[in-house]
């Protein structure tokens, strides 16, 4: 995958001056590793439940539950919690307008990676999957919530 040039996001969010430094340095921040950036265009096809993208990225519970939890307080991404588990959704359209901007940014940027097109096959296969089976496989691990608090209203 093709690195995200630091210049670009910056060039592009300072069009937008409705976000703070800590905001734009927490995105900054969630854009700079390659299995977050994963995570969040995999997001582009829908709510994914965290032993979802577990799978996908193929990392430790606890390691996802890291990067999600980065991309959430960067604003990123929307949580909900069910049960023990979360799931995960991209910023919806009440976001800040340098989240929706750094989203679009990223989903422009990365259109016709290669990367990003294999991810998008996996996402398909993965939720044609029985999610309760999925589940079950990190059952006897750690909740993987990252101490996370859902937002309200999301």
């Amino acid at each position: 995958m093709p690195k995200l040039n630091p210049l670009g996001i910056i060039r592009y969010m300072a069009k937008y001056k409705s976000i703070s430094m800590g905001g734009f340095a927490r995105i900054a921040k969630a854009l700079s590793d390659q299995n977050r950036v994963r995570a969040l265009m995999m997001l582009c096809q829908g709510e994914l439940c965290v032993c979802q993208l577990i799978e996908m990225l193929g990392l430790a519970p606890s390691t996802v539950s890291k990067h999600m939890s980065i991309l959430f307080q960067a604003g990123l991404v929307d949580a909900r919690k069910q049960g023990r588990w979360n799931y995960y959704r991209l910023a919806d359209d009440d976001a800040p307008e340098g989240v929706r901007q750094a989203i679009r940014w990223v989903q422009s940027t990365l259109a016709d990676n290669k990367q990003i097109h294999a991810d998008a096959k996996q996402v398909r296969r993965v939720c044609k999957m029985d999610k309760a089976a999925l589940c079950a496989r990190y059952k006897d691990q750690k909740p993987t919530h990252g101490g996370l608090k859902t937002r309200k209203g999301r």
